[in-house]
């Protein structure tokens, strides 16, 4: 006997027609271009715009932040990144020849250094104005763990570029990799402050694609210190809690911790396996810019990394480019990178019923409108760039894995938050030390915090607020 649909459900049932998904994307966040608010907001930070390996003998062309470039390596070494059409009639540059110094335009011979300067006009007269009053659109470049860098700001704005601690690290072989997705840039970049997605997408609702472990619901927590934000999820295992430290900065900077972890065995300061830039091309497309983090702490014996995996849309990590995989197998298993698409070309956030576990996202968003509002506004942004003595800015992504059983005068899901948040501040407390002394300052503080939060007066010692 079918039963009468309550009258607070009705109008719900069979209702597509009044749920239709209208385009109305947030063009803030969203669109990049020259001009807009976003778009100004990147061009004023370094952004990745290709893997060294990808330049040849030949120019390579590029759409960045909507913007046509050519990217070359000229026969001295240095590199050019140039506006694509040629100042002088508009021919595509990456149909150049490139140059011992510069690139020539294959229409008229028109020879351009790196920084566009026009060398020479060869089909002009030779008193002609041209070279001296003409210059072709360029940009400053930076190159470093296997990817070229630019800066397509105002030049009288641009930026130290940050010597990250990521590019630092002791033992730790970097191995770049691009990943190019058919979609907007944001709604692959908040994926990285959606943990939770983690438990169901990569465990719960398919096959494991990286360790069970991930697949335990875990205590989480967000906060924002400067241009970064971060999340903490911490997970008991018997007597063991695992602390996930992930940051994200403005406007497209993103980190992950170590892979493989299960929560079997106590763990210190375990860094990074991916650094990471989610960098548009246009509002429809954008490319993940990363460099792969392989040493014997991140991978030890329980890793199941492959170097020989990772590359231009290729990461040792399940499901985060198309890799190939046929429609069935992605129904099958889906990873990131088809969930991440199938939200159509721009995801439509008007049309999202958003909850508890998208905290993560929606704080993301009003950080970046914030940040984008303030530079409409006239301000210059101050990103959080604590650099030690050395000259290395620290970051804080790691793994924790911590002795702390289960008390009795403490709910377990509080006591996970507590041990999170010494975990954060144990890591972010060593922020001015360099090299060495910071490791050792941070492993201690961890050692002492695991002590604290075993002791009956841990309560007066760690606050219960994020």
């Amino acid at each position: 006997m079918n039963q009468p649909v309550p009258p607070s459900l009705r109008g719900l049932a069979y209702s597509g027609y009044h749920a239709r998904r209208t385009p109305d994307s947030d063009t803030t966040l969203t669109h990049v271009g020259p001009g807009t608010p976003m778009g100004e907001l990147m061009r004023r930070y370094w952004q990745p715009v290709a893997r060294s390996a990808d330049l040849g003998e030949r120019p390579l062309r590029l759409s960045i932040l909507g913007e046509d470039l050519v990217l070359f390596r000229d026969g001295s070494g240095r590199l050019g990144l140039l506006h694509r059409h040629c100042t002088h009639r508009g021919a595509g540059l990456e149909l150049g020849r490139i140059a011992e110094r510069g690139i020539r335009c294959c229409l008229h011979g028109w020879w351009f250094d790196v920084d566009g300067t026009v060398l020479d006009a060869p089909a002009e007269p030779r008193d002609s104005p041209l070279p001296r009053t003409t210059t072709q659109g360029a940009y400053p470049v930076h190159e470093v763990a296997g990817l070229v860098f630019a800066y397509l700001g105002p030049p009288e704005h641009q930026p130290v570029f940050p010597n990250l601690d990521a590019f630092n690290l002791p033992g730790t072989e970097l191995v770049s990799y691009s990943l190019h997705y058919p979609c907007n840039w944001l709604q692959v970049h908040e994926n990285l402050m959606d943990p939770l997605h983690a438990v169901f997408l990569h465990t719960r609702m398919g096959t494991t694609q990286i360790t069970d472990a991930w697949g335990e619901m875990p205590a989480t927590e967000y906060g924002e210190l400067g241009d970064r934000m971060y999340y903490l999820t911490s997970r008991r295992f018997g007597d063991k809690v695992w602390v996930r430290f992930n940051e994200v900065g403005v406007p497209n900077f993103g980190q992950v911790a170590g892979f493989w972890q299960d929560g079997a065995d106590e763990l210190l300061f375990q860094r990074i396996a991916a650094t990471r830039w989610t960098v548009p091309h246009d509002e429809g497309s954008c490319t993940i810019f990363g460099v792969r983090h392989f040493s014997e702490d991140v991978e030890g014996p329980k890793g199941l990394g492959d170097r020989k995996r990772v590359g231009r849309d290729s990461l040792d990590v399940y499901g985060q480019s198309h890799g190939g995989r046929s429609l069935e197998q992605m129904q099958d298993d889906p990873g990131d990178w088809e969930a991440i698409v199938s939200m159509g070309s721009v995801a439509l956030h008007s049309a999202e019923h958003r909850g508890a576990s998208d905290v993560g996202v929606v704080r993301l968003r009003r950080q970046l409108r914030r940040f984008a509002d303030e530079l409409q506004a006239g301000a210059t942004p101050t990103p959080l760039r604590v650099a030690t003595p050395d000259g290395i800015v620290p970051t804080w992504t790691s793994n924790t894995v911590l002795h702390v059983p289960p008390r009795a005068d403490c709910p377990d899901d509080e006591l996970l938050r507590r041990v999170g948040r010494a975990v954060r501040d144990a890591v972010i407390a060593a922020d001015e030390l360099a090299g060495d002394a910071r490791v050792n300052a941070i492993n201690a503080g961890l050692r002492a915090a695991a002590q604290a939060l075993c002791s009956p007066d841990s309560n007066a010692i760690f606050s219960t607020t994020s």
